[in-house]
């Protein structure tokens, strides 16, 4: 082996070892083709996906988070004026409905009542006495009758004696030309005749004088009558006006206690004991929670699929995204916010600029999660409304 030749031994060496690696080759234009088919790949991928939710998902809802809790609070108004002798109710109470709330010095409302039973007494009283004038005027009409009965037959009488008269004073003068009848018995007649002309005349007054006395009987018996009305003394105009007056004072001795008129919480008192107030006057307000709603805010372009009685998740800042409320379109504003504000936008002018404009949607919620999740006036919600809900 020694005697070998280097040579040779390089030879095999060189034979024996693998052959080195072919160098490779590039394609840079191929590379860019697959590069942009898989990215073009990648991105209609995307379009159909986003595309697919989009349709079927993100489209069919609007949300904001321009929205807040509202309730229809309800003033605590004193309806009679009078003097606080007592306040039951803070700031932050929690009160029902009927609860006492405020009561108010009753003494003047008791002098009232009893002022106002003592009229209805009295007007009782009146209406009676009125009845019985009634039937004293109608026994004085009955009397004026009889006495006109009486009167014409007296005028009867009366015109019987001047017939006779007359018959007398004729068949003498008759006979005066013969002188079968002396000038006393003439005038004699002529004396009688004239007392029974009189007498008539007298009778016919008296008569006349009863009819008058009727009239005047029948008339003062007519308009008692028209007070009386026909009616019992209790159905009696004036004595309704009594107990009408009464009513109203006993009213307002009952409006002396104020009372909650709704379920919620006490806020803004401003009452104190001691205070005078006047009828009409605000002492405080309930705000009823069990039955409040959210305004939300929506852009005037996401109201196009937005119709009552879609359903609404909402979420409070107040407990965070682990608690959703859910409620209703109740129904849409008759104006934007900047309408109703104080002084509206003017955009008569050659630099206007549009301004998207927000309309407030009334959503109603859930009285069971408003008592597990209670709410408060004023406080932040996001609204999400399911446009394809029915």
């Amino acid at each position: 082996m020694a005697d070998r030749d280097p040579k040779i031994m390089l030879e095999e060496t060189e034979t024996m070892a693998p052959p080195p690696p072919a160098a490779p080759t590039s394609d840079p234009a191929g590379k860019r083709k697959r590069g942009f088919a898989i990215l073009g790949s990648v991105v209609l991928a995307a379009t159909i996906v986003y595309g697919g939710y989009e349709w079927l998902f993100a489209g069919r809802y609007v949300e904001t988070d321009n929205a807040y809790v509202a309730a229809e609070i309800a003033p605590v108004t004193a309806l009679a004026p009078g003097t606080v002798i007592r306040v039951a109710a803070v700031d932050t109470m929690q009160v029902k409905k009927g609860d006492v709330l405020i009561e108010l010095d009753p003494a003047d409302a008791r002098i009232a009542v009893a002022e106002a039973e003592a009229a209805v007494a009295q007007a009782l009283r009146r209406v009676n006495q009125t009845v019985e004038t009634g039937t004293a005027l109608a026994a004085q009409v009955q009397a004026t009758d009889a006495d006109i009965r009486r009167k014409q037959a007296l005028v009867g009488v009366a015109s019987a004696n001047l017939a006779r008269a007359r018959i007398d004073l004729a068949r003498r003068e008759a006979l005066v030309s013969g002188g079968a009848v002396s000038g006393e018995e003439l005038s004699s007649a002529r004396n009688a005749f004239a007392a029974a002309q009189g007498q008539l005349t007298v009778a016919e007054a008296d008569l006349a004088q009863a009819r008058a006395s009727r009239g005047s009987a029948q008339g003062q018996s007519n308009a008692n009558a028209a007070l009386v009305g026909g009616t019992a003394p209790a159905g009696n105009p004036d004595v309704l006006a009594a107990k009408a007056r009464l009513e109203r004072a006993k009213l307002d001795l009952a409006r002396t206690v104020i009372r909650a008129p709704v379920d919620g919480i006490v806020t803004q008192r401003a009452v104190q004991v001691g205070q005078r107030v006047a009828g009409g006057t605000v002492l405080m307000t309930v705000v009823p929670l069990g039955e409040a709603h959210v305004d939300a805010n929506f852009k005037e372009g996401q109201l196009r699929g937005v119709a009552p009685g879609q359903s609404v998740e909402l979420t409070s800042d107040l407990y965070g995204s682990g608690v959703v409320y859910h409620g209703r379109v109740a129904g849409f504003s008759g104006s934007t916010g900047s309408a109703q504000a104080l002084i509206p936008a003017q955009n008569a002018t050659g630099n206007w600029i549009k301004v998207v404009q927000r309309l407030p949607v009334r959503v109603t919620l859930d009285p069971k999660e408003l008592q597990a999740h209670p709410l408060r006036v004023g406080l932040s919600m996001t609204a999400t409304i399911d446009t394809g809900a029915k």
